[in-house]
């Protein structure tokens, strides 16, 4: 039996070693880089034409016309630059295969966990990431899910080893929940049950987690505390503002409420989701309320809301003055996000407007726009060489992309599968 275990073990050892591709971090920036003759979208709203940057130890040193071109010269006649793209809220890297539950995890059992950390969790070895890296996108914001509180939030940069090596921002952020307070009409709800049941159910819920900060508060504020409470701790940094509270809602109701968390405990407040924020973009602005969209190709939550209010939302929040972002669902699907911001684009939105929702604005919700978002000096290295516009899926080819001044790698799974299948078939 031993020896029969032994044989299964060495086959299923060879075949991993064959099945992992052959995708590496790349080492840290050696020399002085500079790309020249491009289209410098900087990502503030500025494009400049017949450009250059220069980047050195994986920072910015130069941007401009005016450039004096250092060390490694790269030629980008007649393409365009852009920061790299930014995922605001995703599970990338915490689950590989929706339907296999032992690649997920993402989920912690319990109400109440601001303590559980995603980027302990995060995997930087799954194959989803390289299909975003190839699409330009450079940094995520990995999210937990479940409960009320889910736990806390991290920024990582997808060119890494292991969790260690991508935290980019560790624990930006604790992530509430928020009940759904609109109860759809079920004809299979049993028997008893009613909507102001459900209603006074989520209400109750909601007054819970504004119990447990109460108490979190007068924890903190004590000089000693007897006993040491993990999920108090873990919340210290909303009360100092060194931390953001990212309140998941959809509805009027909920964001208002979202409001209300705002103003009693003078938390850093953003809204994610934010479907109907449209409808209180005056008083978002007012109170400073950041809000992350939610996938733009979706379909209305209310019946007589406009069909393409999801494509309309963006625009109206940038009228409002209303800071905001763009972002998808799941985590596979965000190699599509620069195309949902080119949607935006052809609904009001500027195309340097919507480059800005994914990029400079994105990194001011997380809370990391003084070192990326954007392609000014001093400012990481997080950039995406691309031969058309970014945010079109016809004309955006990533010919080279760079986190941290690291040239990264641009292939992925799919790509040595297409090439797996054209060398089958004598088509190379």
């Amino acid at each position: 039996m031993k020896k029969i275990f032994s044989v299964i073990a060495g086959c299923c050892f060879a075949t991993a070693i064959h099945a992992q591709a052959t995708v590496y971090p790349a080492p840290a920036q050696s020399g002085p880089i500079t790309i020249v003759n491009a289209t410098v979208h900087v990502g503030n709203g500025q494009v400049l034409n017949n450009a250059s940057i220069s980047f050195d130890g994986g920072k910015i040193t130069a941007v401009g016309s005016n450039v004096t071109a250092t060390g490694k010269i790269v030629d980008a006649k007649g393409q365009h630059v852009y920061p790299g793209i930014i995922v605001p809220d995703s599970d990338l890297g915490l689950t590989e295969f929706e339907a296999v539950r032992a690649t997920n995890d993402f989920r912690e059992v319990g109400e109440l966990n601001p303590s559980v950390r995603s980027l302990v969790s995060y995997n930087a070895d799954s194959k989803v990431i390289g299909t975003l890296r190839s699409n330009g996108i450079l940094l995520a914001n990995v999210v937990p899910e479940g409960g009320l509180i889910s736990g806390t939030s991290s920024v990582v940069q997808l060119d890494a080893w292991n969790w260690e090596d991508a935290a980019y921002k560790a624990d930006n952020g604790i992530h509430f929940r928020m009940p759904r307070l609109m109860v759809r009409s079920n004809p299979f709800r049993r028997a008893g049950g009613s909507s102001d049941d459900a209603l006074k159910r989520a209400m109750d819920q909601i007054a819970s987690v504004k119990s447990f900060f109460r108490d979190a508060k007068a924890y903190l504020d004590a000089p000693k505390p007897a006993e040491t409470n993990l999920k108090y701790e873990a919340v210290k940094g909303l009360f100092d503002r060194s931390q953001k509270l990212f309140i998941h809602c959809e509805l009027v109701k909920e964001m208002l409420i979202a409001v209300d968390f705002a103003k009693e405990f003078n938390f850093d407040v953003v809204i994610v989701g934010g479907t109907d924020s449209h409808l209180i973009a005056k008083i978002l602005a007012e109170n400073n309320i950041p809000v992350i969209l939610a996938q733009p190709h979706s379909l209305p939550v209310m019946q007589d809301d406009a069909v393409d209010q999801p494509y309309k939302t963006a625009y109206e929040l940038q009228q409002a003055g209303v800071l905001f972002c763009i972002s998808n669902e799941g985590f596979w699907q965000q190699r599509n996000l620069m195309f949902n911001a080119g949607t935006a684009s052809a609904y009001g939105l500027s195309k340097e407007q919507a480059l800005s929702a994914i990029t400079l604005n994105a990194a001011k919700v997380l809370g990391i726009d003084k070192t990326t978002g954007s392609l000014e000096v001093g400012k990481d290295a997080n950039i995406v060489i691309s031969t058309g516009d970014i945010l079109d899926m016809k004309s955006s080819i990533i010919t080279d992309a760079f986190i941290q001044g690291r040239n990264v790698s641009l292939d992925n799974k799919q790509k040595q599968l297409y090439e797996r299948y054209k060398y089958k078939y004598g088509l190379k």
